[in-house]
């Protein structure tokens, strides 16, 4: 399994009204997708508070390789993709991405 783990800066002027359409939108690609597992997405509340501005993010989980490939060419992937990086501090230098190859017998020690 593919954890794809992406971190959002999002320009101070970005309401909460459009940071919740864009995750709605995103969560819309499940089910079109052959192989995305599942979509957890949302603001960090880390009681840590070392977020360094990456506040907002989200976890996709691919079955493969191959499945997250085809996730990153579908249309309404690149489409939410772009309006991500509009909104995102500094276009895309306002986003991080994690990619963890995850072995199913990790998944049951969580």
């Amino acid at each position: 399994m593919i954890r794809h783990i992406v971190l959002v800066r999002f320009q101070q002027t970005v309401s909460q009204a459009v940071i919740d359409d864009l995750f709605d939108e995103l969560h819309q690609i499940e089910g079109k997708v052959p192989g995305l597992l599942s979509i957890t997405s949302g603001r960090s509340e880390s009681p840590e508070r070392i977020e360094r501005g990456y506040l907002h993010g989200f976890v996709a989980d691919f079955s493969g390789w191959a499945a997250l490939e085809a996730y990153q060419l579908h249309p309404d992937h690149q489409r939410f993709g772009a309006r991500l990086v509009a909104h995102a501090e500094g276009g895309l230098d306002g986003i991080l991405v994690f990619d963890l190859p995850v072995q199913t017998e990790d998944l049951q020690h969580d």
